[in-house]
């Protein structure tokens, strides 16, 4: 996992991680040393940590070099994972295509297309470009896997209206796909789209309205790259009055969960 910038967060992700019968590895810098499965005082440091830097693949090197500390983003994150041989990481959603900036294209997708790891999110970011982010994928080889879908999973709702690749039934589904890709030597990753619990999914009409208030407001002010993003996200949860970091929540301990479910399938059919 990413060190998702929130103590309470992290703490119960791996908690999610060792329930469904796992061994969670946060990933995070620290003073420039990259660690792979930081404790509970590291996680503790960062929560509190005012000049952590946001890490994509672009900055690792300037993080280590310059002994920083830093959270990794699904790109970041997804280069450590495989350098440390891990196959599977649990995110909330990956980033993508930003809406009406066709030309700020998130690193996770790239990634995605080289790197083989296998990620398991809430689909893309609300907040982006749907169609194009799933253009972009299609385009980089990347299959995109409803998980007990046949719809990709949009964040805060459970489908997109937009179809998945395939969808996947169960943990050993997913395992199968995964294993046969290494079998034939396809480059990249899988993104794994799991819906959020039911009970905890926003209606259209709720996301859309704060979706589009925020997206005014990041123009209005200038916000763009990689600051978009966090800014969107906090203009979102102040919109919905704290709605949306409910939701956040629980698709991201959901993941945690489905994550750990389909590692141990990978590592079964392994054996």
């Amino acid at each position: 996992m990413a060190y998702p910038h929130n103590l309470e967060t992290a703490t119960r992700m791996e908690q999610a991680v060792r329930d469904a019968g796992g061994v969670p590895a946060t990933i995070a810098l620290l003073a420039g040393q990259i660690v792979v499965g930081i404790d509970q005082t590291q996680l503790e440091y960062l929560s509190t940590s005012t000049g952590a830097r946001k890490c994509s693949v672009r900055d690792l090197g300037v993080a280590v070099g310059m002994e920083l500390d830093g959270s990794t983003t699904v790109a970041a994150t997804m280069f450590i994972a495989h350098k440390a041989g891990i196959g599977v990481f649990a995110t909330g959603g990956i980033g993508g295509v930003h809406r009406g900036h066709p030309f700020d294209v998130s690193a996770d997708l790239s990634e995605l297309g080289r790197t083989p790891v296998t990620v398991v999110s809430a689909g893309p970011k609300a907040l982006l470009d749907l169609p194009l982010t799933f253009e972009h994928l299609e385009t980089l080889g990347v299959p995109v896997i409803g998980y007990q879908n046949s719809y990709v999973a949009a964040f805060y709702a459970r489908s997109s209206g937009i179809m998945a690749d395939i969808n996947a039934k169960t943990p050993q589904d997913v395992a199968r796909i995964v294993q046969a890709r290494r079998n034939l030597g396809l480059p990249g990753g899988e993104l794994v789209a799991v819906p959020i619990p039911a009970e905890f999914e926003l209606s259209t009409e709720v996301t859309e309205a704060a979706i589009t208030q925020a997206q005014k407001l990041a123009d209005e002010q200038g916000v763009h790259g990689a600051a978009s993003t966090p800014f969107m996200l906090d203009q979102i949860a102040r919109l919905t009055n704290g709605a949306s970091v409910k939701s956040n929540m629980a698709l991201l301990l959901n993941n945690a969960k489905v994550a750990t479910q389909i590692a141990k399938a990978m590592l079964q059919d392994l054996e």
